[in-house]
């Protein structure tokens, strides 16, 4: 593995027990430019696991706990009238910051939700007019809870396009479990982490990603995917032409953390298992079915060979 990208996992690993894959997963989305969303029933550790990437980089960090009455403006910011020279003055939201943690986002209103949707494509915030473009690096991580429907609003299609990874962090293994509860009781479960990591060492492992190369057979490979899960009855909308382009980075930052300067087809399949699911959108009759999103990323990639 790299030496820097596992000099981060170490340090997360300090904080979360059991759960390295999902943590290369969230590496891989920092290292590709993108946006996570987790996934998971309460008490799994996904606050936990946003905040360990945070603590272990040298980088701001604002989290937004998405509530009901949640407005916009607690996103974005807002301009604020001073009597005193009689001119409106603009206070930047936490949305203005390297990683941002938008807790419960299913929690909060369908106008709010949308408040996060030009910073996420665009890295940049309009409030009365002016822009103002947030620091990088730079990556939103949202939550939500899917046990608990009551007082929730779905994310709509085109923000849940805009995050790179659905993951699921899960529950740990009887192994890990009994790991956490000694680390628990003698209380180094929660202890301090330091940064292993600059914002500047991570804007440069990006650009490193960029150069990454991918041939012309992958990136035919990797379109014939995105094509075969928009001509299937069972998907009623299949992946647009943002999943392609994440797919691409997300399977270079898959080849940079493995030490290579080059992508291998299974970069491409596993880029397209992480980036392409919560994308889909099912028919009727592929949902009574119960087969899951997942489900048909995996039909496809066994159907789709390498040109």
């Amino acid at each position: 593995m790299n030496e820097k990208a596992k000099r981060l996992k170490d340090s997360m690993e300090q904080r979360i027990v059991g759960k390295g894959d999902v943590i290369e997963k969230i590496i891989i989305s920092v290292l590709a430019g993108g946006h996570v969303l987790l996934e998971d029933v309460p008490g799994v550790g996904k606050t936990s696991l946003a905040k360990a990437l945070a603590d272990s980089l040298s980088v701001s960090f604002s989290r937004i706990q998405c509530t009901p009455d949640t407005t916009p403006s607690d996103i974005t910011g807002l301009s604020v009238y001073s009597p005193a020279d009689g001119n409106f003055s603009v206070i930047p939201g936490p949305v203005v910051n390297n990683i941002i943690l938008a807790d419960e986002l299913n929690r909060t209103s369908p106008k709010t939700q949308s408040a996060l949707l030009e910073v996420m494509e665009e890295h940049r915030v309009t409030i009365d007019g002016k822009e103002i473009p947030v620091p990088e690096p730079f990556m939103v991580i949202g939550t939500q809870n899917p046990a608990e429907m009551a007082g929730t609003y779905p994310l709509p299609e085109s923000q849940m396009d805009r995050f790179m990874m659905r993951l699921s962090v899960g529950y740990p293994d009887a192994t890990a479990s009994e790991d956490m509860a000694r680390r628990f009781l003698e209380g180094e479960l929660h202890e301090e982490t330091h940064p292993v990591l600059t914002g500047d060492e991570v804007i440069a492992m990006k650009k490193e990603v960029e150069k990454v190369s991918i041939h012309e057979n992958l990136r035919a490979y990797a379109v014939s995917i995105v094509e075969a899960t928009r001509n299937k009855a069972e998907i009623s909308c299949g992946a647009s032409p943002r999943a392609l382009l994440s797919m691409l980075r997300c399977a270079q930052a898959i080849a940079y953390i493995n030490d290579r300067n080059y992508c291998i087809p299974e970069d491409i399949a596993g880029a397209a298992g992480l980036t392409i699911p919560h994308r889909l959108m099912l028919s009727a009759e592929a949902r009574l079915s119960r087969i899951t999103k997942e489900d048909f990323v995996r039909k496809i990639l066994e159907q789709v060979k390498v040109p």
